[in-house]
């Protein structure tokens, strides 16, 4: 990080804190993001900015991200305040932007070890889950082109062309035989929403990409990480939701990526996004359906790189059987569905 060129960016931009030194330190930002926490007198904030071996498209992709933070301003969506954009490359060598830092706290980075209140009273878990889905569903509820998102997706169609689309993605990365991926295909196919709204999604909406704030009662305290936001189907983030979440809070417990003990089952969640959202839920059994098929063709191509010996080996090749397990889950809801709505 050049942070002299930054901080003649934040003076020029007026972002507070001229004159007094900027402390800027690298904080982990996944794959294809660097992420640095910028702090000077008035200033604490977060930056991010395309890795030097991210994919061709970043660049574009930051600028969209930014679009969608700066579009939430003065909505009720828990999210980060959108500070400043640069689109020039020149400054510190490739767009970036800052955003407001976020003191909180996720359950995916806290392993076994869960801060209080929820370490010792598994009934205040309930509201973490309770806030996971009102964050999506308030999140549909942005007027996006009010907000200034025209033209950010293609909202038309949308549903029409989700197979074919992940299909060919598929073809490029395909190496074995998948159990399931054809039945829930052709389940895909043949069923379509009961009344596709168009709306703000995050595309990639779980516990991992959401911060709480400290203390209890559980609430969220921002979205974070919109690499795949777009408009699209804002239901479709209820769906990565409730992907695998048992419908009976008796069977809700521990396995998944998060220990889910305490928290309710997936008929009082729906419950509860469509009274915040006005939206109804009796198709969620096709957006279900849709986040097991897509996460697994998704998780397929990682899948192939281990095969290969690239990236992270160890931790793509595990990628293997829960690919196999997504696709056999989508083709069993898809087969003990009573859902009859056809496209």
């Amino acid at each position: 990080m050049d942070v002299q060129r930054l901080e003649g960016f934040l003076d020029q931009a007026k972002v507070p804190g001229a004159g007094t030194p900027l402390d800027c330190i690298a904080l982990d930002g996944g794959s294809q993001n660097q992420v640095f926490r910028v702090r000077r007198d008035g200033l604490d904030a977060v930056l991010r900015r395309p890795s030097p071996d991210s994919p061709p498209g970043r660049n574009e992709g930051i600028l969209r991200e930014w679009r969608i933070i700066a579009a939430l301003a003065g909505t009720d969506v828990p999210h980060t305040p959108a500070i400043a954009l640069c689109e020039d490359a020149k400054v510190i060598g490739a767009p970036f932007y800052l955003m407001g830092y976020v003191d909180g706290w996720s359950p995916v980075s806290m392993g076994d070890q869960w801060p209080s209140p929820f370490e010792e009273d598994l009934a205040q878990r309930s509201g973490l889950a309770y806030q996971l889905v009102e964050g999506a569903a308030l999140l549909s509820k942005v007027d996006w082109r009010a907000a200034g998102l025209e033209g950010l997706g293609r909202p038309e169609g949308f549903h029409d062309r989700q197979v074919d689309r992940w299909l060919r993605f598929l073809e490029r990365v395909r190496s074995r035989d998948l159990p399931g991926l054809d039945v829930a295909s052709e389940w895909l196919r043949s069923h379509r929403p009961l009344d596709y709204q168009p709306g703000i999604m995050h595309g990639d909406y779980q516990f991992a990409n959401v911060m709480y704030h400290h203390g209890g009662p559980a609430r969220l305290a921002a979205i974070v990480d919109w690499e795949m936001g777009t408009v699209g189907d804002p239901k479709i983030d209820l769906g990565w939701v409730l992907l695998d979440w048992p419908d009976k809070a008796a069977d809700v417990g521990g396995g998944g990526y998060v220990d889910r003990t305490g928290m309710p089952g997936r008929s009082d969640l729906l419950d509860h996004y469509s009274k915040v959202s006005g939206r109804q839920v009796d198709d969620i059994d096709y957006y279900v359906v849709l986040a097991n098929w897509k996460l697994g063709i998704v998780l397929e191509q990682g899948y192939l790189r281990s095969t290969r010996g690239e990236g992270d080996v160890e931790k793509q090749t595990a990628f293997g059987p829960i690919v196999l397990e997504l696709l056999q889950r989508a083709a069993d809801v898809a087969e003990s569905s009573d859902y009859k709505n056809a496209s």
